[in-house]
């Protein structure tokens, strides 16, 4: 790949890396500096970078490692198991459908599905959340979201298919009437 392709890949699809990276890292600053690593890790191998493959899931594996590695660090250095600021995601990976409407009510209500819903997709598991994170929010395609995370694509089928049943049993948990009675939200089918 010439540095003219890889200059065109980073207009095309920085946007996409860039949340991605936001939203795994659990904010604004520590997601500005995992893209800049993934970034620069690329940079550094540019000339090896083969265009003809999904350049864009290259690119979030790569992210994904990066930060896997600063984790295992974090826990090291702090001997504790997990980096608190991960599980504070910034963004929702869910397809919140609906019309948007103009009444103050209604924006609000939607917004609190939205946080309930997004609430409830952090406290998935880590191998459940980043599959359903790269689906939803990353665009991704199951094939590709294997190629990633270096799994079969029937492990991401049978992950999103389980993230999908547990969030419905703790999202009827919470709302009695369930959230597809009331029109508010819908999981993409995948």
């Amino acid at each position: 790949m010439t540095r003219k392709e890889f200059d065109r890949f980073v207009s095309e699809n920085g946007k996409d890396i860039l949340r991605f990276c936001r939203m795994n890292a659990g904010g604004c600053a520590e997601g500005d500096d995992l893209y800049q690593d993934t970034m620069l890790t690329l940079w550094e191998q540019v000339d090896k970078l083969n265009k003809g493959k999904s350049m864009k899931s290259y690119a979030l594996s790569v992210s994904i490692l990066i930060w896997k590695n600063k984790r295992r660090k974090y826990a090291w250095r702090h001997r504790i198991a997990a980096f608190e600021s991960y599980e504070k995601h910034v963004e929702n990976g869910l397809y919140i459908s609906g019309k948007s409407s103009e009444e103050p009510e209604q924006r609000i209500l939607q917004k609190e599905m939205t946080e309930m819903v997004q609430r409830q997709v952090q406290a998935l598991p880590q191998k459940y959340r980043t599959v359903v994170y790269l689906y939803y929010s990353a665009g991704l395609k199951f094939k590709e979201i294997a190629e990633c995370l270096h799994i079969p694509e029937s492990t991401v089928k049978s992950r999103m298919y389980k993230a999908k049943s547990i969030l419905k049993m703790k999202l009827a948990s919470i709302m009695p009437d369930g959230p597809e009675d009331k029109g508010c939200w819908r999981m993409e089918d995948s």
